[in-house]
């Protein structure tokens, strides 16, 4: 049975403190996000299994309705399955993770790598069990959405 969970969290997370800047973007200026600006918040057990800390970056807003966040997974963590109405990318900045997609086929993700998961499609990512990994996640939003959470990935489906 899937578990439909829209947004909550991340798009909660990632917006976190930015109303005020939405009207500084929008006034035709260069905006610069200040690093540290913005508090981390850790990844809900509703959607992540183990220990999971969320940075956020920028908010999607138009025309641009893409946000951004560094997600950290400790050993061993990962998201649950879901999917992305508009796609994702991820940017594996430190580490070595996982990633894997209902077919069953698990990849080994490492810094540098860049992950496109494709709209609709059911997937999870997180890190390696003995090394942590961080990424930027960069997701599109459509019609004020940006995921659909499911259920957790179990430790056979991660450890295949």
């Amino acid at each position: 049975m899937r578990k439909a969970r829209l947004i909550p969290a991340l798009a909660l997370i990632i917006s976190m403190g930015m109303a005020g800047q939405a009207l500084s973007q929008n006034s035709g200026q260069q905006f610069i996000y200040k690093s540290g600006a913005q508090a981390s918040a850790r990844g809900p057990a509703d959607f992540f299994t183990g220990q999971v800390r969320i940075d956020p970056l920028f908010a999607a807003q138009e025309p641009f309705p893409v946000g951004g966040a560094y997600v950290t997974f400790e050993p061993g963590a990962r998201s649950h399955w879901h999917t992305h109405p508009i796609g994702q990318h991820l940017v594996v900045v430190s580490g070595v993770g996982r990633t894997g997609t209902a077919d069953g086929h698990v990849e080994e993700i490492k810094a540098g790598d860049v992950v496109w998961c494709p709209p609709q499609i059911r997937h999870w990512h997180g890190a390696a069990p003995d090394t942590a990994m961080t990424h930027m996640a960069l997701t599109g939003v459509a019609d004020g959405r940006n995921v659909e959470w499911m259920e957790p990935v179990t430790d056979e489906q991660y450890n295949k």
